[in-house]
């Protein structure tokens, strides 16, 4: 359990809970976005659904055991997706022993009863920073995690917007390359399977990049390579970065974002992702009301789902 410099007196909490398919995290978070006390689990996702549920049990529960528990008002979870909010249940891709998995009220009933927000993790980003982060500001944002995926989350009119089932935003299976090579969604050249961590650490080794004694052939060690110069390593981050360009303008034309918002491990690269990114948008963002899109990194960094999740159960995303 790892608390802030200074908690506050309770007033206005909400728990929160983060379920991806490394870890489930479990917050309290106060009114004003900040993350108070913190509490984690790794997500045993080969498992059956039971023991990953006993998992993000044991999170809220070491919430539940906290004195400022009392003043919990809501409870607000960010999953991996697809999720589907109007069931209030869960399939996450990453977590097999989840499929229509009631999520919503299994928390519900460890928590007392209390109201419970289900949203994707892509929309609990896209919440996060526009309540405290990059898209504060925003009326109008797309905000991207780019990891070991690509997901996304919708800010239009300056509310969060899941849609339907809660899985608006999902940028990551836009497709790019219509003779692309296939998802595991079913699609083919679909955004994830170019910028995603894995695919840019592919490209590279593809391309005759090769780790260093003891390396792991991460995307971090590509970047790192990039900076020094490496060629294959500098192609696969401008292939991702002009993948991510291509989706994003399309994005803007659909629904005229003014900002995107790109956070995630990949883009903890910094210009060695933006500065191809930035540099291939012009080319795919060619309508009047699209070019003077913008390019941000993300600043709520890795409490954006908790974040996120709080924000949904303070009423800040709509559905």
């Amino acid at each position: 359990m790892t608390p802030m410099d200074t908690a506050p007196s309770g007033a206005g909490l909400v728990a929160a809970l983060d379920v991806g398919g490394t870890k489930i995290a479990g917050a309290l978070v106060d009114a004003d976005g900040r993350v108070v006390l913190r509490a984690r689990r790794p997500t045993p996702a080969a498992e059956d659904g039971a023991t990953v549920m006993a998992a993000a049990a044991e999170v809220l529960g070491d919430l539940r055991d906290l004195p400022l528990w009392a003043a919990v008002q809501a409870v607000g979870i960010g999953s991996a997706g697809p999720v589907d909010r109007a069931a209030g249940s869960v399939s996450p891709v990453n977590i097999p022993g989840w499929r229509g998995y009631p999520l919503r009220e299994r928390v519900r009933d460890l928590a007392g009863g209390l109201p419970v927000q289900l949203i994707g993790d892509g929309a609990a980003v896209a919440a996060a920073e526009h309540w405290v982060g990059a898209a504060r500001n925003s009326s109008h944002a797309l905000c991207m995690v780019v990891s070991t995926g690509v997901g996304g989350g919708l800010v239009l009119g300056g509310r969060v917007r899941p849609g339907r089932t809660g899985n608006a935003g999902h940028i990551g299976h836009i497709s790019v390359d219509l003779d692309g090579d296939p998802c595991p969604c079913g699609g083919r050249g679909c955004v994830e399977g170019l910028a995603r961590g894995p695919a840019i650490a592919r490209r590279a080794r593809e391309n005759g990049w090769r780790p260093e004694p003891g390396g792991e052939g991460s995307a971090a060690e590509v970047a790192a390579a990039a900076r020094d110069g490496h060629p294959a390593a500098v192609a696969a981050f401008a292939r991702a970065g002009r993948a991510l360009a291509a989706a994003i303008a399309a994005v803007a034309a659909l629904v005229e974002i003014e900002v995107a918002v790109v956070g995630g491990g990949v883009a903890e690269a910094g210009e060695v992702l933006f500065a191809p990114l930035r540099r291939s948008l012009p080319e795919y963002a060619t309508l009047a009301f699209t070019r003077g899109l913008r390019v941000v990194p993300a600043l709520t960094g890795p409490d954006a789902g908790l974040i996120g999740a709080a924000a949904a159960a303070l009423g800040r995303v709509d559905g």
